[in-house]
């Protein structure tokens, strides 16, 4: 017979939702960058303490899982995902609970996400009874270009590989309440990219007696925005933005050198890999034909969070069944930010989902959105995080993903 999930779930969410609000001020408060995360895995810990759990650490991260062995004996895994890194940049929220670390704030979410999954983790474990098989709590640093859930997987904390995984991420910019996602390609690939280009350095009244490198970097910039919109499809986009141009160091002098840094974003890894050789090709070609070189340095980001087509379905469903038949919000298009749960998704199959954080009732289109120094979570939607991360636990383990 068919289990669905605990039709109080939501109801017991809220129960704890003092518990939720407090551990995430707690963290938010004392945000932390990086693999390293002490303070707040110690806080997660502390949080759970009373609880049935059996916790694993690696040696890379200060990232945990915690495992729930569930009450109904040997049966299916799944996987749940909270980030814990903080960005390095002020805060500028006003709030009673702010940062007290300067340049260092929780300004995409992660300390909502810890606390929504140490919620669900709560909830889960007053299931424990009804539960066949194993939920695993993954409290992971270093998403913020850190690669943080590469490390755990190469620490082995993620052996054996989980039947199915999850990630939810809060999102200001969305209806209140809203839980939204995709099949296929949700967010991009991303690498980092810096181009020298190397010349000859003089006196800015006799150019000619100069390799000027200047003029190559702007010449260099154009182009990549040409290759953009004649090598790529618009049906599989890409975008390459250049972020800094520099060179010299005053206003009658031609400079050696010349840099151009910027990012790529690209939604396969045919497109990634295309525009990774495009690059390098242009820029050392066109460096060439003015007698000058370019050294190409790339960076390599996170790869594509590709979420797999099932378990998109089976999200809508828990949303829908959890909080009503309009909870749940079809993704036209990509986002091209980038997401390092696409490492865990490139070997079990999953998807992350987004949870609309703003304000009932107010303008969400005009909230600050993530990566701002005033972004506001609305904290009376994080009970509905931790039920829904709860409840694609419980049904998964019921029911796989039909």
């Amino acid at each position: 017979m068919r289990r669905m999930p605990h039709e109080k779930l939501l109801d017991d969410a809220r129960a704890i939702s003092d518990d939720i609000v407090r551990l995430r001020r707690a963290i938010h408060a004392e945000p932390e960058l990086g693999l390293q995360t002490p303070k707040t895995s110690a806080k997660v810990r502390e949080a759970l303490a009373h609880l049935p759990l059996e916790w694993h650490e690696g040696t890379s991260t200060t990232g945990l899982v915690a495992i729930l062995k569930g009450g109904g004996g040997e049966g299916r895994s799944v996987l749940l995902r909270g980030d814990m890194d903080a960005l390095p940049m002020p805060e500028e929220t006003g709030l009673d609970f702010a940062s007290q670390v300067p340049g260092v704030m929780h300004a995409c979410g992660h300390d909502a996400h810890t606390a929504m999954l140490a919620g669900a983790a709560e909830l889960l474990c007053r299931r424990k009874d009804a539960l066949k098989g194993e939920v695993r709590f993954m409290f992971q640093p270093g998403e913020e270009g850190h690669h943080g859930a590469r490390f755990m997987l190469e620490d082995g904390l993620l052996d054996p590989l989980p039947d199915a995984a999850f990630a939810l991420h809060v999102f200001p910019n969305a209806p209140h309440g809203m839980v939204g996602g995709r099949q296929g390609p949700l967010l991009a690939a991303a690498d980092q990219f810096v181009v020298a280009v190397k010349g000859k350095g003089g006196h800015a009244s006799l150019p000619h007696e100069t390799i000027d490198p200047v003029p190559v970097a702007c010449e260099i910039v154009t182009a990549l925005q040409a290759m953009v919109t004649r090598k790529f499809s618009v049906f599989d986009p890409v975008v390459l933005t250049v972020g800094r141009v520099s060179g010299g160091t005053t206003f009658n002098v031609v400079p050696d050198h010349a840099e151009i840094e910027g990012t790529m974003r690209s939604l396969s890894p045919e497109n990634r890999q295309k525009l990774r050789d495009g690059l390098v090709r242009m820029a050392e070609g066109i460096a060439g034909a003015h007698g000058l070189s370019a050294d190409v340095r790339i960076v390599e980001g996170f790869p594509v969070t590709i979420c797999a087509g099932a378990a998109v379905d089976f999200g809508e469903a828990t949303a829908r069944r959890l909080f009503g038949e309009g909870a749940f919000l079809r993704l036209d298009d990509p986002i091209m930010g980038a997401e390092d749960f696409a490492y865990v998704l490139e070997q079990v199959p999953g998807a992350m989902f987004f949870l609309g954080v703003s304000h009932e009732g107010e303008d969400w289109t005009q909230c600050c959105g993530i990566h701002s120094t005033r972004m506001i979570v609305d904290e009376t939607v994080m009970p509905q995080g931790a039920a829904f991360l709860a409840g694609l636990a419980e049904a998964f383990l019921a029911n796989g993903f039909d």
